[in-house]
This record gives structure tokens, C-alpha cells and sequence, in this order.
């Protein structure tokens, strides 16, 4: 009987060490497959346009040089020039205002409510769902309806004081009234998204504190300062970062109420931004940049400031 020939030595391991590489190579081209559609979306939607409006801000860009795409680069005066511009000023203001009187009332007024439907009374999940309600239609048509209530001669605003006996107020037409009116619109916008939030965080605080606090004899407000607003700390921090990174950026709510106006009264960044390139005949399109990545810079700030507060919630 002949006797076969030996296996060269290591063939077998060699041949496990190809087979894990090769399904290691197939495992990470699936990953890869499935990461692909977020990459492109992030690279088509983020990347290129802010890489765009870098570009804008950069370059002294006309109408004829937009098109053509040979725009000379001018540097930083594009900023420079918005720095020095009459308007930074109370545009910088007036977004200050809106969005800390904004959140500070969305939030007040959303824990509030939370804090009520928490108590699971009676139709409690129905009258929830109605305050949602404010947040879920377009902002094109929450805009609409409050120019029409601030409306000076035909709102329902103005009616109401009449009868009251109080002289009406030019809401939308005044310049000191037009930024307080944008404020209130936003804030009716805002409370659903806090109070869904908040309450949210309310469930997780366990029912057992606050039974052992009723039988230490503590009432309504200290169980709320002890035990609920203490342990709501973190849900807080998340909810009011959030709506002053949205907020900072609220463009189509005060352009469709006011325009920026009257004069500059109510103009803030983002009308300001969209102003300066869209807003004239004759568009500025690197200083409109300008302000755009301005207000970009502003909002990553607190983006970077809401990521490490998340972190440290986690950790």
C-alpha cells in the first residue's frame, strides 16, 4: 500500500488565518454598505453647503461671479465689513433677546404643565395631546395665524383690548412692540417640545420619594424643590440647550410675521443672513455668508456645550 505524501507544514493554519481575513474583509464591507447612505447624505446635505458658505464668505461674489464661479477672494473683509455694519448691532441685540426670553418662558411654561399632567388625572393624556398641538403644525401656518391675531386693524388681539377699553397696539407695526410679538409666537411654538420632554424625565423619578416625603410632612412646593426639580436637573439641561440651539436659529417665523421690521426692530441673524442675500435686488452674497457662519460659530458653541453635558450625564 503506498503511502500518501505528508501535508506541508502550517497549510492548515495558514488556510484558518486566509478565512477569518476573508470573512473580517466581508463583514467590514457590509458595515461599510450600510454606513454609506448616512456618509453621502452628511457629505451632500452639511459638508459641501458649509463648505459653501465658508467659500461665500471668503470671496467678494456678485451676481454675474455666483453664476460663473470665479469670484475673487477678499479674505476677511467680508466679516469685517458685517462687523462694522450699523445693523450688527441690533440684529447681535435681537438675537440675544429672543432666544433667552424664548427658552426661559418655553421652559417655565412646559414645566409647569408637566408638573400638572403628571398627576394622571381625567383626560389627561387627551388635553396632553391637544398642547402638542402648537408644535406639530407648520411654522408657515403658525406664523400666518398670529400675524393675523397681532394684525393692528383686524386682529383679534386688538379686539379684545378694545373691548377692555385699552387703545389698540401696532403689534407688527411698531418698533416697540414687533420683536415682543415674534417672542410670544415662539414661545406658544415652543412649550410642546419642553413639555413632552419634561415630562418624559418626570416618570422616571420613582412615586416612592415622594410618598416618604408625604409622610415626612412635606408639602407641594417642597417635594417640587426637594425631590423634582433636583432629580429634573439633567432632562433640563438637555431640554434648554436644545431650544437655544433651535432658537438662535429661527428664520421663518419673524421673517413671515415682520420681516426683520419695522427698521430693524425685530431683525435678528438668520433675517439678517437671508436679508443681505436674498432680500435685495441686488444680493450680497459674501457678507450674507458672513453672518450666516456668525451665527453657525454661535450655535456650535453651545452644540459643543450640549455634547459635554451629555458626556457627563452618561459617564
Amino acid at each position: 500500500m503506498s503511502r500518501s505524501s505528508p501535508r506541508p507544514f502550517g497549510a492548515p493554519a495558514a488556510g484558518r488565518y486566509w478565512g477569518v481575513r476573508a470573512s473580517f474583509s466581508l463583514r467590514r464591507l457590509a458595515s461599510l454598505a450600510f454606513v454609506a447612505p448616512l456618509l453621502v447624505y452628511l457629505v451632500a446635505f452639511y459638508a459641501y453647503p458649509l463648505y459653501r458658505n465658508l467659500d461665500l464668505s471668503l470671496r467678494d461674489y456678485t451676481v454675474r461671479s455666483f453664476v460663473q464661479g470665479n469670484a475673487p477672494y477678499s479674505g476677511w473683509d467680508n466679516f469685517s465689513t458685517v462687523l462694522h455694519d450699523p445693523t450688527f448691532g441690533p440684529a447681535l441685540r435681537n438675537t440675544m433677546v429672543f432666544t433667552f426670553v424664548s427658552i426661559v418662558f418655553q421652559y417655565a411654561a412646559g414645566l409647569a404643565l408637566a408638573v400638572f399632567f403628571n398627576r394622571h388625572f381625567r383626560l389627561a393624556a387627551t388635553l396632553r395631546a391637544l398642547f402638542l398641538i402648537p408644535w406639530l403644525l407648520p411654522l408657515i401656518v403658525s406664523a400666518s395665524t398670529w400675524s393675523w391675531m397681532f394684525n393692528s386693524e383686524s386682529g383679534v388681539v386688538n379686539y379684545g383690548l378694545h373691548l377692555v377699553g385699552v387703545d389698540p397696539v401696532g403689534w407688527l407695526t411698531s418698533p416697540d412692540w414687533a420683536l415682543t410679538s415674534v417672542i410670544v409666537a415662539n414661545i406658544w411654538i415652543g412649550i410642546p417640545f419642553n413639555l413632552v420632554i419634561l415630562y418624559s424625565g418626570l416618570q422616571n423619578i420613582p412615586a416612592e420619594l415622594y410618598e416618604a416625603a408625604s409622610l415626612d410632612g412635606a408639602g407641594a412646593w417642597q417635594q417640587f424643590r426637594r425631590i423634582t426639580f433636583p432629580l429634573l436637573r439633567p432632562v433640563s439641561a438637555i431640554t434648554l440647550l436644545l431650544g437655544l440651539v433651535y432658537t438662535l436659529k429661527v428664520f421663518d417665523l419673524i421673517w413671515i410675521m415682520t420681516k426683520g421690521g419695522p427698521g430693524d426692530s425685530s431683525s435678528t441673524l438668520a433675517t439678517w443672513s437671508y436679508q443681505l442675500g436674498f432680500g435685495t435686488l441686488l444680493p450680497k452674497f459674501g457678507p450674507g455668508a458672513a453672518v450666516g457662519n456668525i451665527l453657525i460659530l454661535i450655535a456650535l458653541v453651545f452644540g459643543l456645550l450640549y455634547i459635554r453635558v451629555q458626556r457627563r450625564q452618561e459617564a
